[in-house]
């Protein structure tokens, strides 16, 4: 009876520390999909890819574990809702091309069907976590040695130095006329009008500025073109955005001190955990030559690397005849099969979103996620 007595504080604090810890592990999606941009904005994206939000449960829904894999098969799946988990994160997305139906004759048509059966939410950022700073290709660079590191093609602001891709400026000089133009212009959608004073050769003007995108140019201009006695020289600029430090598609990996082409490529085994790669030796190159910049590109390099200027390319796979033309201008190349050079990146990934969400929620890696193709 006493040995009774001294369990059941013990049992309640257990159960009080359990509920607890569970009201801790929750995050409502809008919330996490809004930290998870934080973390790597989805505008880092190319435009031919589909990342973010696949698949949303109906809301209300509240995140305990979030399901870090490279690519979500149905034996990923599975896997998943085993371990009860609220959100997958898949590094590629299984929703790529447009679904005509949701039926169960497909395997990624029934992925669809066993996430929203089971209030699974579907997220990936794919080519975000290419071009972040801290994402994909700055983890692959990290398997070559001390090196440092600028993307290949970066990133720009999507926002800077202003709304629109040109600006339109010119001179009115009557102030009825510049009412006129301003009135009209600012009709025209996605214009924005600013203006100022000026003097040209001892005359007062009014100089107009308009930030304007691609197709509301070709308006502005229709109007300029009907109304050429309001106005005077003309000037029609093309805005570029800055690039955004570190970020963009693919590296260039300056190394501090050059290693044999041998070396490399055991470092590049080493840090991918790969017992084989395959290795195109560049026209006049052996396994001893020196490597001093390596070129690389998680996935498929073939159009991040073409007339990258290196010793060494590093990337999934290429095709047939882009390997051809590297190895003829003497650079070699490593291909490592496309999602082996991706998903180690996911361990450092579980180890940043928990810094970064606060561990808030419970973040786990699939242990079923493999690349498809193997060595035998």
């Amino acid at each position: 009876l006493l040995s009774r007595v001294r369990l059941i504080p013990t049992t309640v604090r257990l159960v009080h520390s359990l509920i607890c810890s569970s009201s801790r592990s929750f995050m409502d999606l809008k919330v996490l999909l809004s930290s998870l941009n934080d973390f790597a904005s989805l505008s880092l994206a190319e435009s031919w890819d589909n990342v973010g939000l696949l698949v949303e449960p109906s809301p209300p829904h509240t995140v305990n574990t979030l399901f870090l894999t490279n690519d979500l098969t149905e034996e990923v799946m599975e896997e998943a809702l085993q371990k009860k988990a609220d959100l997958i994160l898949s590094y590629h997305p299984p929703i790529f091309r447009p679904l005509k139906h949701i039926t169960w004759k497909t395997w990624k048509e029934r992925l669809v069907i066993r996430a929203l059966e089971n209030r699974v939410g579907i997220y990936s950022p794919h080519t975000a976590y290419d071009a972040a700073p801290q994402g994909v290709n700055s983890w692959l660079a990290k398997g070559l040695g001390v090196c440092t590191s600028r993307p290949i093609h970066p990133s720009k602001a999507p926002n800077y130095p202003t709304v629109g891709t040109h600006r339109v400026e010119f001179s009115v000089n009557c102030t009825q006329h510049l009412d006129k133009v301003i009135s009209a212009v600012k009709e025209i959608p996605d214009v924005s009008v600013t203006s100022f004073s000026t003097r040209t050769d001892d005359e007062e003007q009014t100089r107009v500025s308009l930030n304007c995108s691609q197709e509301a140019l070709l308006q502005v201009v229709a109007f300029l073109s009907q109304n050429r006695q309001f106005y005077q020289k003309t000037e029609i600029l093309l805005l570029e955005k800055p690039p955004l430090p570190q970020t963009g598609m693919g590296r260039l990996c300056t190394l501090d001190e050059p290693a044999s082409l041998a070396t490399m490529i055991e470092r590049v085994k080493r840090h991918l955990k790969l017992a084989h790669v395959r290795l195109a030796l560049g026209v006049g190159r052996t396994l001893e030559s020196p490597v001093k910049v390596v070129a690389l590109c998680a996935g498929s390099g073939s159009t991040v690397l073409q007339g990258a200027e290196a010793d060494l390319y590093l990337t999934g796979e290429m095709s047939h005849h882009d390997v051809l033309d590297a190895a003829s201008q003497g650079i070699s190349v490593i291909l490592c099969e496309h999602s082996n050079t991706e998903r180690g990146f996911l361990s450092d990934l579980r180890d940043m979103l928990g810094t970064h969400l606060e561990n808030k929620i419970n973040i786990i890696l699939s242990e079923r996620d493999r690349d498809p193709l193997h060595v035998i």
